[in-house]
């Protein structure tokens, strides 16, 4: 996945989601060329193991959006927490007050910017622009498998052929244990090709009316990171560079304590979630010559993220879609169609757990 017209193909690609596994798989295509003939049309053709079809056609919206606002203002507080360890550090909480916020303003500083959204080809840099799932009714199935040949054709780029050996990534097996103390203790097992991992939570406590009250958000970051381009599918060389300044915990990582703070200032529900950030597979045609320039006529690169999420609410029998003992799929295990980002607050908080779109 990559930003700009040198960048014409995309694709991002998660893993499984708590007990039950769900594949989830996103292609784009982006050309700075307008279709040949009529309308555009474009179809990626995969190997007989994705096992969904001769062929899947991208399809080219009217308008793309990634939500970025509040059209209605928030009531209460939203308070920030972040890295792992018993207790919260040093200035901490900090406490943003939507009372005083602007009605559509999103808090400022509030996203991390030191890595910036790539989502690789949009409408808005592309002169052509497809992508899929679509409305064609198709989307990949636990069995899934993506190594083999891959072939883009249409009339608005050049045919795009290239072979992945890499799969989807394993699911992620995790488990969040209560601590005497009051903070949370979150395992879980390695994933292979893992390049380091991310945990975040998002939780609250109901105020009076039936009204939300505070809000709180943590992240595993030891360096205050929120959202952005934070949770997206990210390359091994910016995931190294994120672990070396502590804002992603490495690979061998398998645990993190979440300070008792979120727990105390968030009792009446709490829902996180465990990023792997996965390999890379690049393409481009032609190769890079060994001098001279380098005229490309397109580019592919593949993305891998493994993903698991859970729900904490008290009463219940652990955690909904986390805990191993627990069979009962959680909410977002049931839901078994496309992601369609959100509007408003929820889809601005989806961006800080986990999911990029806002979904």
């Amino acid at each position: 996945m990559g930003a700009g017209q040198m960048n014409p193909m995309a694709m991002m690609m998660g893993g499984g989601r708590g007990n039950n596994v769900q594949h989830e798989l996103y292609l784009r295509l982006g050309s700075s060329t307008a279709p040949a003939v009529g309308g555009p049309k474009a179809d990626h053709f995969m190997p007989p193991s994705a096992k969904l079809g001769r062929s899947v056609a991208l399809t080219t919206l009217e308008q793309e959006r990634i939500p970025d606002e509040m059209p209605e203002k928030p009531r209460g507080r939203l308070l920030l927490y972040w890295g792992c360890g018993e207790r919260a550090g040093a200035g901490q909480p900090v406490v943003i007050d939507f009372a005083r916020l602007a009605a559509g303003r999103v808090p400022p500083g509030l996203w991390c910017t030191t890595v910036v959204r790539d989502w690789g080809p949009t409408l808005t840099n592309s002169r052509t622009f497809g992508r899929w799932p679509s409305e064609d009714g198709k989307f990949v199935k636990p069995d899934t498998s993506l190594p083999g040949a891959h072939r883009i054709a249409g009339n608005y780029s050049p045919e795009i052929a290239f072979t992945l050996t890499k799969d989807f990534m394993a699911p992620l097996t995790s488990r969040t244990t209560a601590n005497p103390s009051g903070s949370t203790l979150v395992q879980w097992s390695s994933v292979a090709d893992a390049t380091g991992y991310l945990v975040t939570m998002f939780g609250g406590k109901q105020g009076p009316g039936g009204q939300m009250g505070d809000m709180v958000m943590w992240t595993s970051s030891a360096t205050r990171q929120f959202g952005g381009g934070y949770a997206d599918w990210l390359t091994p060389g910016q995931v190294a560079g994120l672990v070396r300044d502590r804002s992603v915990l490495p690979p061998t990582a398998t645990n993190c304590t979440i300070p008792l703070e979120v727990r105390r200032d968030a009792p009446d529900f709490r829902v996180g979630s465990l990023n792997a950030f996965g390999p890379m597979e690049e393409f481009s045609y032609p190769p890079r010559p060994a001098s001279g320039p380098w005229n490309l006529a397109w580019t592919a690169r593949i993305r891998h993220k493994s993903t698991n999420s859970w729900m904490d609410i008290p009463g219940m029998n652990g955690a909904m879609g986390m805990d191993e003992t627990d069979a009962r799929p959680s909410p977002r295990q049931q839901q078994q169609q496309q992601c369609r980002p959100k509007r408003g607050l929820g889809g601005l908080l989806g961006q800080a757990l986990g999911g990029g779109s806002g979904c």
